[in-house]
């Protein structure tokens, strides 16, 4: 890979305004010290992190909807240069150039975190004391987030060779490169910034209060509903401090920290962060009365209240999915076959919420079309916005399960059948079920999950 792509990070030495954070060449010469002179500069800055991570570069297209969609062979293709990529041919040269795009727009969004974790602990005295240990904390996680996916994406395997160049860990912003370093390394400078995130003061998340709960910005309720059970999410007089489940919070750096110690195999602490995020109970499961609105436009595809990290879609996402999956002529569409055999018809999978409320069957050309990201017209109004699931509850289970295996497998098939019963699937799996058998248990489960 290129080392000139490390250089796009100087485009965070001259910045202006959210928008004018993401341009590698501001028209304006408004220094870094003038925009992180105000608390206002270093929220437009984080801001400016997540509009720009949620684009159609990123996790609005590229790292949710696209290539890594492709590799996992979910989908018939047509065209020959998904057909190439489906069957690892990576030197495809359109594949190429958009390996190439991924590296870059990764190490920008990690340049503007860098940006601002190198000012805000000089500039505390212009921070709110809660506000500074909550955007540290969020500029924390999503470097490691965004360095944890691009080495699982382009760096060998921790479990095949941890000793490998994998990919830069860039943690300053510099006209010099960044030196490749090994899986490892890497591997420990992930956890290291989660576990300084988590680390930093708790009450600083909205989150973490105990009259916030989750739910959906736009149900509608039945007249006399208890205020109780409806959500919060919106409810705090700071825009900046609303929607804790749009950005990474406390519970987001939990779920990350049990990704990255479940890829390294140390499973206690994979457990432990996993557990924390479960047994929060922040994140009730998704309600079948929801899933399955008699008002098709209130249904909840997305699981939305399970959700623990998302991305929010704009007009350019929401266009990209509909054009990917749902449209009459969608470029990512299974056939029935292969839709049935990954969600186990005639196994159980009949039943699967996911099976009965994702998929739209066209008998003429035998193929699926993909409803899980559809969105519905005005005036009516979806639940809940559209956006692409960056950690979800879900996975917390999956990842419980494999961590406790070894010393409880009758506690770590609980997990997965928790999850599986609240997709409507109701068969348990065997508690005398083999390692080998339950690991590949899991994987067909988040495939059908992650889909």
């Amino acid at each position: 890979m290129n080392i000139k792509y490390l250089y796009i990070i100087l485009c965070v030495l001259t910045l202006a305004s959210c928008k004018k954070f993401l341009d590698v060449q501001p028209e304006s010469d408004a220094t870094k010290e003038q925009l992180f002179s105000k608390e206002d500069g270093f929220k437009e800055a984080l801001n400016g992190v997540y509009t720009y991570c949620a684009t159609l570069d990123l996790y609005g297209g590229n790292l949710s909807f696209s290539n890594l969609d492709i590799i996992a062979q979910n989908y018939d293709f047509p065209d020959l240069t998904s057909q190439n990529l489906a069957a690892f041919k990576y030197d495809d040269p359109q594949w190429v150039g958009k390996a190439d795009q991924i590296w870059t727009n990764v190490y920008k969004a990690i340049g503007n975190c860098n940006a601002i974790l190198e000012m805000i602990d000089a500039k505390k005295s212009v921070l709110q004391a809660k506000n500074n240990e909550l955007i540290k904390r969020e500029a924390l996680t999503l470097r490691a987030y965004l360095h944890f996916d691009l080495m699982r994406m382009y760096a060998p395997s921790y479990k095949n060779n941890p000793s490998a160049k994998a990919i830069p860990y860039v943690k300053v912003v510099s006209i010099n490169a960044t030196p490749f370093v090994t899986v490892k390394e890497v591997l420990d400078e992930v956890i290291a910034d989660l576990n300084e995130a988590k680390s930093l003061l708790r009450g600083s998340d909205p989150i973490l209060a105990a009259d916030y709960r989750v739910g959906f910005p736009d149900k509608t309720y039945p007249d006399g509903t208890a205020d109780s059970l409806k959500s919060t999410e919106n409810r705090n007089p700071s825009l900046f401090l609303q929607n804790r489940r749009h950005r990474m919070n406390y519970f987001s750096t939990c779920g990350e920290l049990a990704r990255a110690y479940l890829y390294k195999q140390d499973y206690v602490n994979s457990l432990s962060n996993a557990k924390e995020v479960i047994d929060s109970k922040k994140f009730p499961w998704a309600k079948q009365t929801d899933v399955f609105n008699t008002n098709k436009e209130q249904r909840d595809k997305l699981f939305y209240t399970e959700l623990i990290s998302s991305w929010f879609l704009g007009e350019d996402g929401k266009k990209h999915v509909n054009n990917r999956f749902s449209d009459n002529n969608a470029a990512f569409r299974p056939t029935i076959t292969q839709k049935d055999l990954i969600y186990e018809l005639g196994a159980g999978g009949d039943e699967d919420w996911r099976y009965r409320q994702w998929f739209l069957d066209d008998v003429g050309t035998k193929l699926a079309s993909l409803q899980k990201y559809t969105w519905n017209s005005t005036p009516q109004r979806n639940m809940h916005p559209v956006v692409a699931p960056a950690i979800r509850l879900s996975e917390m289970y999956y990842i419980a399960a494999e961590s406790s295996f070894d010393t409880d497998p009758v506690k770590a098939t609980a997990y997965v059948d928790s999850v599986r019963l609240h997709r409507g699937i109701r068969t348990l799996i065997p508690k005398t079920i083999l390692k080998s058998d339950f690991i590949k248990k899991i994987a067909d489960e988040a495939r059908k999950e992650f889909y």
